[in-house]
């Protein structure tokens, strides 16, 4: 099965490419950003050798249905989506930190609690809690965009003193992030789901704060299924989930948790596969939508043939 692990396109207007641990990113004229999500998995912030079938078109169109349902809240980068796989949108400034919203005390959170600590970016704690227990009001955890290696923790005074964000924009963005989580959680609950946790990222252009990037995906976020989830929180049973945690917990079973020198396990078919479908379970799951999948036999020809006709259409209406 073909899967799109790396992207080297070269586009009309085109000024530099920048490579994350999922997307490929295109700077078009400092003016329109083509984001192209491949199907590599990062865990870890590592990215792992194997890639997964369909994984990218599952994140692009989450984030794409989401980015549309959220328009009302904040004002966001999408101008469109012309291939599966790839999001266009305005080039915006990146604020330097993730707003992490936290609606239940799972994942990373977790952890550190479970290691005895009782604060999070400056959020404090309650002693007594239990993992996946949820808590009196989402919370927010920021953390910063680190280039390599691991994000860290800040708190909400730290990126207000250090300068990274003035605090007039910092509290917007604090409204936009709740506002969303908010939002997400309402649109989940009625497909069944529960949002566990998220990030959104924000940027500036033009005066204006928008959300940039993708929101609402089983990258960025954590799901629960709501059926059951007091009964197993009762009986102190794992929650049934959709996220990538699960690969996370796969990879520390094996002793891997991304620290130097640790080699990777190796990911059998059945494993990658298992991967993939949880992805598509998660998008249907979550948009109520049956999942098409796209042709993969030409991957990057497609990508290109449909992002050389959008840039010649969008060409004819300049970006104001």
């Amino acid at each position: 099965m073909n899967i799109l692990k790396v992207t080297n396109f070269s586009f009309p207007g085109q000024k530099s490419r920048y490579v994350g641990k999922v997307r490929d990113v295109y700077n078009i004229d400092d003016k329109l950003m083509i984001m192209v999500v491949t199907d590599r998995i990062s865990a870890f912030d590592v990215v792992l050798p194997r890639g997964i079938p369909y994984k990218g078109q599952v994140l692009n169109q989450i984030a794409a249905k989401f980015l549309d349902a959220t328009s009302d809240i904040v004002p966001n980068w999408k101008l469109a989506s012309p291939d599966p796989n790839v999001t266009v949108g305005i080039k915006c400034e990146t604020y330097p930190v993730e707003m992490i919203v936290r609606g239940y005390l799972s994942g990373s959170s977790w952890r550190a609690y479970k290691s005895g600590k009782r604060e999070i970016s400056g959020v404090k704690i309650p002693d007594g809690m239990k993992e996946h227990e949820q808590f009196a009001k989402p919370i927010l955890t920021p953390t910063t965009k680190a280039a390599e290696g691991h994000d860290e923790d800040i708190s909400r005074k730290e990126i207000i003193s250090k300068g990274l964000i003035p605090e007039n924009e910092y509290v917007q963005i604090e409204k936009f992030a709740l506002a969303l989580f908010k939002r997400g959680t309402e649109i989940s609950k009625k497909q069944g789901l529960i949002l566990v946790d998220t990030k959104y990222e924000f940027g500036k252009h033009n005066g204006k704060i928008y959300l940039i990037d993708e929101i609402h995906t089983p990258d960025s976020s954590r799901y629960f299924y709501s059926d059951g989830y007091l009964e197993r929180q009762e009986k102190n049973e794992p929650q049934k989930q959709l996220s990538k945690e699960f690969v996370r917990e796969w990879l520390m079973d094996k002793g891997f948790k991304g620290q130097y020198g640790q080699p990777i396990p190796k990911m059998s078919d059945e494993f990658v596969t298992s991967i993939s479908e949880r992805y598509i379970e998660l998008y249907e799951k979550i948009t109520g939508e049956p999942f098409v999948k796209a042709d993969t036999l030409s991957i990057k020809q497609r990508i290109e043939k449909n992002l050389l006709s959008y840039l010649k259409f969008a060409g004819k209406f300049p970006l104001t």
